[in-house]
């Protein structure tokens, strides 16, 4: 079963095999093809996780359910011939925080319905995260108050599970979702005290409402090894800042780390991550990033070999889907309005991934599309525009078609952090 892949990290790390596992975070159906086409490629299991703000039982942004999204991914598997066995769902920071507005025991009673509804469609990956504060909440949580709810909400998945039962990751350390919203220069990697402190007040925690069986699967916990990336830069990981910390899996043998905004990294750090026992590696923006560079890069193509007017490009269009729907990027981009044009289409974080379902969006999507359907697409253009996948093209690993090119964009990433993992 594939809990077993899951389990067995910290196991193989305590023997100093250094093996990791990419975390796909993604709803956009092609990343998940791509990722699913890289398992099927490398015969290789694929994680791929929902955030609480994506999918809950509200429908989240995405306007999917937890049972809706497992529906989603599994059909793009059945399509692909993926083996759904080898499929895992993980639920990611699964707590109150989409209704941190409310007193705590309302958004805590949200995120317990929340999590019965990730458990009970399949998901067995659980990221517990009870670390924000609510509308009655002090600003910062005690520590062992977080503990406390995140054993709570394990509680209730274990009441909500099968015969296959989670695996939990705790902690959290990452900032808003999509990167840090100020420009970078240095980051406080997690302290090899406070690691500590957290796996000892979640075992507490756990056992005081007789969880032990279930704490023996809290195989991560989540950590800031020194890595982000905002706006227009990115902090790479540094080894030697972040070895008392890596040394502190020594003592918990169960566990291994779980890196979030690994994003932008290169494959050294990835591997390096990994190396450290940083195993769990989740990326998403970049996945997006990579896409939105394939759009934008077929686009130009597109103008290449036909005469469309300059309102009909796709780059155009999600222009004016953002303008007329500023409320995914207009606080978190500063800057005049050339600097926020910049940001809204090339930025690191990526807000742009928010747009991409919207009526007008898919409209232009399709019709980029059908106007290349079919026609031949030099290799010169390729090189122009799309040139991380020309070598691919001229080799005939890589078919000329808009869907391939794109799919072959994104696996640049993917294919990335497998290899970091050192799953091909």
């Amino acid at each position: 079963m594939h809990d077993n892949t899951l389990l067995a990290l910290p196991k193989q790390h305590a023997k100093g095999i250094r093996n990791g596992l990419p975390s796909i975070c993604s709803a956009h159906p092609l990343v998940i093809e791509a990722a699913l086409r890289s398992g099927l490629e490398n015969d290789t299991e694929v994680l791929i996780e929902a955030t609480c703000n994506q999918v809950n039982q509200d429908g989240g942004y995405t306007g999917m359910t937890p049972a809706d999204f497992r529906r989603f991914a599994e059909g793009i598997a059945d399509k692909l011939g993926f083996d759904k066995s080898r499929l895992i769902l993980g639920g990611d920071h699964l707590g109150p925080n989409p209704w941190k507005h409310l007193p705590a025991n309302e958004a805590l009673a949200k995120a317990a319905t929340m999590m019965k509804a990730f458990v009970e469609a399949g998901f067995t990956k659980i990221h517990l995260d009870a670390s924000m504060a609510c509308a009655d909440d002090p600003v910062a949580l005690p520590p062992s108050i977080i503990a406390q709810r995140a054993a709570d909400l394990a509680a209730i998945a274990e009441k909500s599970a099968g015969p296959v039962k989670p695996v939990y990751i705790i902690g959290t350390e990452v900032p808003i979702p999509g990167g840090a919203m100020e420009a970078l220069d240095h980051l406080q990697v997690t302290r090899a005290e406070d690691a500590k402190e957290t796996i000892e007040l979640h075992r507490l925690a756990f056992s005081s409402r007789g969880l032990e069986e279930a704490f023996n699967r809290v195989i991560g916990l989540v950590v800031q090894p020194g890595v982000e990336y905002g706006h227009e830069d990115v902090i790479a990981f540094k080894p030697e800042e972040a070895k008392d910390l890596s040394a502190v899996l020594k003592d918990f043998p169960q566990i291994v780390f779980e890196a979030h905004s690994t994003d932008y990294q290169t494959l050294t750090g990835l591997s390096e991550l990994v190396e450290d026992g940083f195993a769990i590696l989740k990326v998403g923006p970049w996945l997006t990033f990579a896409m939105r560079e394939a759009l934008y890069g077929l686009d130009r193509i597109a103008c290449e070999l036909m005469d469309i007017p300059s309102v009909d490009t796709l780059e155009a269009t999600m222009e004016r889907v953002m303008l007329n729907l500023p409320k995914e990027w207009e606080k978190y981009y500063p800057g005049n309005a050339t600097e926020q044009r910049i940001l809204r289409h090339y930025s690191y974080s990526d807000r742009i991934r928010y747009y991409w379902p919207q009526p007008e969006a898919q409209k232009a999507f399709n019709r980029l599309m059908s106007n290349l359907e079919g026609k031949k697409i030099p290799e010169t253009l390729i090189s122009q525009f799309m040139a991380p996948v020309y070598q691919d093209v001229v080799s005939g690993k890589v078919e000329a078609t808009p869907k391939e090119l794109i799919i072959a964009t994104i696996r640049k990433v993917v294919d990335t952090y497998a290899r970091a993992a050192r799953q091909i």
